[in-house]
């Protein structure tokens, strides 16, 4: 499917089914806003990286304006609906401060696959620890998908768009596989580095070798 979208254009990449908080300020974002609300319908957040517009983003659908300030300016709750590829930039818009986008919507799996996500849940619970870090998901394990999860493991603004582009949960979850691969083995090394630090200086009970 191809169709028009207006684009609210930024550095963050929103998955499929994330609730996203939101602060509007510029007029042309508050205009767009104002006008999908009315209307019930969604925007597209295409995702900007290193200053520039990529080619991919999410449709977003707005769940409900939570405050509007004096100002003007907002605080919306948006989610997540579907990953979609720009096709052409429309920048002006009659009568409108905000700019579309000619965009479709790549085929995409989004079914659980828990027998392959569960040792990566496991892994994602171990870096928590090592991290000294407290989180638990807002759905039960067996239906958690990947774009649930890839917040969580530390990947930086590119790998997470990286992982927008993967259409098939097995593609995603294998992503996140090699990514907390090479990432434990680091957090580990570091932990053990700091036992090390703590210790120095302290007295050693250690046990002779037997020559």
């Amino acid at each position: 499917m191809t169709n028009f979208i207006p684009i609210f254009p930024l550095s963050l990449i929103v998955y499929p089914d994330e609730v996203v908080n939101l602060h509007i300020f510029e007029p042309r974002y508050k205009q767009l806003i104002t006008t999908c609300y009315a209307e019930s319908k969604p925007f597209g957040i295409p995702a900007v990286l290193q200053n520039k517009l990529t080619d991919f983003g999410t449709l977003v659908e707005i769940k409900e304006i939570v405050n509007i300030h004096d100002n003007g300016n907002m605080d919306i709750v948006v989610k997540g609906t579907s990953v979609f590829k720009i096709l052409e930039i429309i920048n002006e818009l009659p009568d409108k401060l905000y700019s579309g986008a000619i965009v479709n919507y790549p085929a995409n799996e989004m079914q659980p696959m828990y027998a392959y996500l569960k040792p990566i849940l496991q892994q994602i619970r171990e870096l928590f620890q090592l991290l000294k870090v407290e989180k638990q998901f807002k759905k039960t394990d067996e239906i958690l998908l990947s774009y649930d999860v890839a917040h969580h493991v530390g990947l930086n603004q590119e790998q997470e768009l990286s992982l927008l582009g993967f259409y098939k949960e097995l593609e995603r979850i294998e992503f996140l596989r090699r990514h907390l691969a090479q990432v434990l083995p680091l957090l580990k090394s570091m932990d053990e580095l700091k036992e090390k630090i703590k210790l120095n200086g302290h007295f050693k009970t250690l046990k002779g070798f037997n020559l």
